[in-house]
């Protein structure tokens, strides 16, 4: 029957399936909620979640072609409170020539040599001052001392700000403005949703001081950051507000997706003595050529390492640091045979995909060497989204996770208590993996 919507439940009136995906989605097992609905009614099907009628995609191509459409057919579409705590003019829901422009000035800057050769120095130069105070004999929590690290290295590329106390002052601001990314929509004193719109506020006030004094000083026609690559374009649609709410924006993944990148590889590591020690070996040799060559490793010496890669790639798949993209249908689109009525919204759900036999041999199991000979630009693996919004950090995240794997395991050797080997979503959550370690001679 043509225009016959995909099988599924809307859920309870209101509310629909919003509770049962939630609470699966913080459990141990949070693709349960995922793996019920494909074997009953297949790898596209509706549900009613975040208030929207919504398709939900397990299905690689049709993933693949709801990433690749421009906004005539998908816009992005959040739940409410991120909406509002994003703002209107978020590259994260911006369309068309503008999000185009602003992708492609961020993403080049990002690619550039002289950001890696900036990343690289102090990447090397947090890690080196983090692992400094790290005691044998006291838990280090690795994603509290890798948010510490990301966030620093990343506000440096924005903003050039520097460690110090309005570092600090950002940094608790940003958390607060975090805190209330997934709250429930009610804006009223004392709820969460209205406390993180109140430390956006602050850090937008932040960023608008540094813009002013970018201009009043003479904007660098070499940009040193992203602020200065965004101020040297002419588009007049860039402007100071504009630009301000996106510095935030940005630094979303230097708070939540390389930490938990970096805290998942170690993690995976630590269950897994056979990758570590290879990845060890690999690492201690480079060093050792480096230090013989009376050298510092630069970006490239890191990005150079095979199986410290494959152990990222790895890490990427099991771990979905991001686990699937909301899109809201502009008119009605069919796709393999899958009806999407104009005005529903699509979650183009990525974990079900990288966790699917049918696409990887046990795959649950951490095994890096599953990609010696395996190519990683397949519809069947998509870390970091795809299309005009993948996300213009990826080589930065591979980077700065190569760097601090490095210092790791050629300065340390560690182990995990028991109850602190725990999944991907409650990492996130509880802000753990304490880990014991012991300095070594590489």
């Amino acid at each position: 029957m043509k225009n016959q919507l995909p099988l599924g439940t809307l859920g309870w009136p209101f509310v629909g399936e919003t509770i049962e995906f939630i609470s699966c989605a913080y459990s141990d097992h949070p693709e349960s909620f995922m793996d019920k609905r494909r074997n009953m009614y297949g790898k596209v099907f509706k549900s009613h979640i975040f208030g929207s009628p919504t398709i939900v995609s397990t299905d690689a191509e049709v993933n693949k072609f709801i990433l690749q459409s421009d906004a005539k057919a998908f816009v992005p579409s959040y739940p409410k409170s991120l909406t509002e705590l994003m703002g209107k003019s978020s590259i994260l829901l911006i369309n068309g020539s503008l999000q185009r422009r602003i992708h492609g000035l961020v993403g080049a800057f990002f690619k550039s040599q002289q950001l890696k050769v900036q990343i690289t120095r102090e990447m090397q130069n947090y890690v080196q001052q983090s692992m400094t105070n790290w005691k044998e004999d006291q838990p280090v929590y690795i994603q509290d001392e890798t948010k510490n690290i990301a966030f620093q290295v990343l506000v440096k590329a924005l903003i050039s700000l520097d460690p110090g106390e309005e570092m600090e002052l950002l940094k608790k601001h940003f958390q607060e403005f975090m805190s209330g990314l997934m709250s429930l929509p009610i804006n009223l004193p004392g709820t969460k949703l209205h406390q993180s719109l109140q430390a956006k506020k602050k850090m937008v006030k932040l960023m608008l001081r540094t813009i002013e004094s970018r201009r009043e000083c003479g904007i660098s026609k070499v940009p040193k950051d992203v602020v200065d690559v965004l101020l040297n374009d002419q588009n007049d649609r860039l402007t100071d507000e504009l630009i301000a709410d996106n510095m935030i924006d940005m630094m979303i993944p230097g708070e939540d997706s390389v930490p938990v990148l970096m805290t998942l590889a170690v993690k995976y590591l630590s269950e897994c003595p056979t990758a570590l020690q290879q990845l060890r070996e690999e690492n201690v040799k480079l060093k050792k050529l480096k230090d013989q060559l009376g050298e510092p490793l630069n970006w490239s010496d890191y990005l150079s390492l095979p199986f410290t890669q494959t152990v990222i790639t790895e890490t990427l798949r099991i771990g979905n640091v991001i686990i699937g993209v909301m899109r809201k249908a502009m008119k009605d689109v069919e796709i393999k045979g899958y009806f999407i009525p104009k005005g529903w919204c699509v979650l183009a759900y990525f974990r079900s995909i990288h966790l699917d036999d049918k696409n990887y041999d046990k795959p649950y199991q951490f095994n890096p060497w599953r990609w010696q000979d395996k190519d990683t630009s397949t519809c069947n693996f998509t870390p970091f989204g795809g299309g005009q919004r993948l996300c213009p950090g990826l080589d930065l995240a591979r980077l700065e996770a190569s760097i601090f794997l490095h210092h790791l395991v050629t300065q340390f050797r560690w182990y995990a208590e028991e109850d602190t080997i725990v999944n991907f979503p409650t990492v996130r959550m509880k802000r753990r993996m304490p880990i014991l370690v012991r300095r070594v001679e590489s």
